[in-house]
């Protein structure tokens, strides 16, 4: 009997224990911080092997921030760098809440001026990335489009040594698409939205194509692409400003829906 109590009672003092420790500080994963602070770093050939400096996370952090895959960041004059390093979706210079597309299933919104997306799921954002759009003689076109059509891989009609992967497109006529190529940290394509591999296999995944009826017509239309504004070239790139990040991209009051 008396084994037995004496059991009972390790039990119960090992679970008020385990309930008193702090529990485990989890990640942000839904929502912006305002309160990161960021610096801007010039870069020289002293401190310009990244890869000496930053792990793989944040690296990959540093590609989001400065609208630079990993192979262009360091040939950049200066990086923004962050105060303190925290899950991708805290440093999103959009919104969280997006209240004018809460009864939107999903949402892809670009923002030119800042060369960033970001996708919201009934208002809530859920990812974002950094975008290289239309360079100055071949802008891409703001407004609202759809999600057509995806390929895994296609061959890029204006170069056949040109492979786009994780192709979404969504401007039929035009042929323009979301899909992973070279972000050198400013606009540079030909008016398709560029962005990093992970970036597009994640929009590529994420996003719904459209159906057509056995006459291919149009049926039902895919996940809505808001694109916004237009890039200023010839000025500084926004987001190498440390005032660029106390605030959050302004979307628009109603949704547009055309």
């Amino acid at each position: 009997m008396v084994p037995r109590v004496l059991g009972s009672l390790c039990a119960v003092l090992i679970l008020l224990i385990v309930a008193s420790r702090p529990a485990a500080a989890m990640p942000d994963l839904d929502q912006s911080d305002t309160s990161i602070d960021y610096r801007i770093e010039k870069l020289t050939e002293a401190n310009r092997d990244l890869a000496s400096r930053f792990g793989g996370p944040e690296i990959a952090l540093l590609e989001k921030l400065n609208r630079a895959d990993a192979k262009h960041l360091q040939r950049l004059p200066q990086l923004i760098v962050p105060s303190s390093w925290r899950s991708e979706i805290a440093h999103s210079p959009f919104p969280s809440t997006y209240t004018a597309a809460t009864a939107t299933p999903k949402l892809l919104v670009v923002d030119q001026p800042s060369q960033a997306f970001a996708a919201y799921e009934y208002g809530q954002q859920v990812y974002w990335g950094p975008v290289s759009s239309g360079r100055q003689a071949k802008p891409t076109p703001s407004g609202v489009y759809h999600l057509n059509w995806r390929a895994r891989s296609r061959t890029s009609t204006l170069s056949g040594e040109w492979r786009l992967n994780w192709y979404f497109n969504f401007h039929n006529t035009r042929g323009l698409a979301f899909h992973e190529f070279d972000l050198p940290g400013l606009p540079q394509s030909h008016a398709c939205v560029r962005l990093l591999a992970r970036d597009a296999e994640w929009v590529y995944q994420w996003g719904e194509s459209w159906t057509l009826d056995a006459k291919g017509q149009l049926n039902t239309p895919g996940t809505p692409v808001l694109i916004m504004g237009g890039y200023a070239f010839g000025s500084p790139a926004p987001w190498q400003s440390a005032d660029y990040w106390r605030r959050k991209i302004a979307l628009p009051d109603v949704l547009p829906d055309k």
